[in-house]
């Protein structure tokens, strides 16, 4: 193993490695109380998910910077760092797993209200209740699995890595036999 990749083996990732992760699910925190506090609330805490993600972002690209040095392609590589933990971190921290915990909310809040004769502060406590226990059942699989989502690779476990010779100077799998993409295109 060369040096770089040993450091970067020993190296604490903070945003993913750390408390500071759980910032990431500040949105899911809220939408599990939405019953309970004003949507002013709701929509701060993903003001917080999505500052995490973007620091996140800031972070990964600057690794790619101090990575990438003085080589060719240099900023290609580090957009596409920035732009790849962005999108991916903004829909598996935020949009996917606020959109799951709303609708179990949702979904719960409506059932106590058909099924049961409960008061309304006890369905929305339970609806919160239910929606924060929800939480830890849905981060892993999404955080693991992304859901299907497009991925280029610098932070998870590539999904889309084979169409990086899409974009010019990354890195990226050879393209599909039979792409008829010009020579150009094609990574070296």
């Amino acid at each position: 193993m060369d040096q770089i990749q040993e450091k970067a083996s020993k190296e604490v990732d903070i945003y993913r490695d750390t408390w500071v992760r759980f910032l990431g699910y500040a949105n899911e925190v809220g939408e599990a109380f939405r019953a309970l506090v004003p949507v002013s609330a709701v929509w701060a805490t993903y003001a917080v998910a999505t500052m995490y993600v973007s620091a996140d972002a800031v972070d990964k690209g600057k690794k790619a910077a101090v990575e990438h040095g003085d080589n060719p392609g240099k900023t290609t590589k580090v957009a596409v760092a920035v732009v790849d933990t962005f999108v991916w971190q903004a829909l598996a921290s935020v949009a996917i797993p606020g959109f799951t915990i709303n609708r179990v909310c949702a979904a719960s809040l409506y059932l106590l209200g058909r099924t049961t004769r409960l008061p309304l502060s006890v369905r929305k406590w339970t609806t919160t209740a239910i929606g924060l226990s929800t939480i830890p059942f849905i981060i892993h699989p999404i955080d693991r699995e992304g859901w299907g989502i497009p991925h280029l690779g610098f932070c998870h476990p590539p999904a889309l890595n084979g169409w990086l010779y899409l974009i010019p100077g990354a890195d990226g799998l050879p393209p599909p036999l039979g792409s008829g993409l010009p020579a150009g295109l094609q990574p070296a």
